[in-house]
């Protein structure tokens, strides 16, 4: 199968579960691998990504994530990092040789997005890759202000950025992505994203207002927990009716997926097809009256309301946190 992007020199800073999906994803797809290159903070999730991904071109160290960015290339201190320890490579990489990233993968947790961003600024302003976040909760602005954090020009001309909302079933490949993009990124930049997200993500809709991010976490962000307190409650409930635990969990899990499948081939619309389900005085009708007397529409409301608020906080909140 042929890459599903211009093979871009592809830089992610963090190593975790996220960036591994889209980086596995992404060579599943027949992306190269010389054009990766993981910048991870703990060695043991170096050497495992290295394990995992033989050739993968792993950093670890103080000075990795400049590396990352800048390529070896680029970088004249190389030699010395890797002499005096202040960052290891993986041994069983082809080459320490590479370019600078073109796209830079912001991958880290978002309580320390700001330290990670403004420490690789410079290199950021000076190669100006696509940046594309994927941590939550900081907006667009912030990241920009963080690249800019240090410059003495007063007028520094910034990389554009993309902010990403993917959700967990991305670990999977069956991931559903909100996308939001600055105004400097061009259409070039939209698709180089888009393409690198669908490796893993089966839905991916881009919002025109960086607000609708907050929707977005609201819906397929936080989505996947509220399928599975669902299915629990499923679960429990036929274990209370007398149901072994393992058979309940199973048609529970199955039948979200038939479901799900069905709402996906289907050109009816969901209210038309839980009507075709429903016989009038059956089975079906029962149980949705008794979750419409309990109020079950306006919980699912208050539930992605509350986490739709939530995460306009926490953008306040990390957008302004201090080092």
């Amino acid at each position: 199968m042929a890459p599903v992007v211009p093979q871009a020199r592809l830089a992610f800073i963090g190593g975790g579960n996220m960036a591994e999906a889209i980086l596995g994803g992404l060579l599943s797809t027949g992306y190269p691998l010389s054009q990766c290159v993981v910048s991870e903070p703990i060695l043991a999730r170096c050497e495992f990504l290295q394990q995992k991904y033989p050739g993968l071109q792993t950093l670890c160290g103080s000075n990795a994530n400049h590396l990352a960015v800048n390529g070896s290339v680029s970088d004249t201190k190389t030699a010395s990092y890797i002499a005096n320890g202040s960052i290891q490579v993986n041994p069983t990489a082809a080459s320490t040789v590479f370019d600078a990233a073109e796209v830079v993968i912001l991958a880290v947790k978002p309580q320390v997005l700001r330290s990670v961003v403004v420490d690789i600024a410079p290199v950021l302003r000076s190669h100006k890759p696509l940046v594309i976040s994927i941590a939550a909760g900081i907006e667009t602005s912030a990241i920009s202000r963080f690249m800019a954090e240090g410059s003495t020009e007063e007028a520094t001309a910034l990389p554009p950025v993309i902010r990403v909302m993917p959700n967990t079933p991305a670990l999977v490949l069956e991931g559903a992505a909100g996308m939001y993009a600055t105004a400097d990124a061009t259409e070039e930049h939209r698709h180089v994203a888009e393409s690198l997200m669908a490796a893993v993500s089966k839905q991916v809709s881009w919002v025109e207002t960086e607000a609708l991010i907050d929707t977005v976490t609201g819906i397929s962000g936080s989505g996947p927990a509220y399928f599975f307190l669902m299915m629990e409650a499923m679960e429990e409930a036929g274990v209370a009716l007398g149901m072994d635990r393992e058979t309940a969990k199973a048609l529970t899990i199955q039948t979200c997926l038939g479901a799900a499948k069905m709402a996906q081939l289907s050109t009816d619309d969901l209210q038309t097809l839980r009507i075709k389900v429903t016989s009038p005085q059956g089975t079906t009708d029962a149980a949705i009256k008794a979750f419409e007397a309990g109020g079950f529409r306006e919980l699912v409301q208050k539930g992605v309301a509350a986490a739709d608020a939530r995460s306009r906080t926490l953008a306040k909140e990390l957008g302004g946190f201090k080092l």
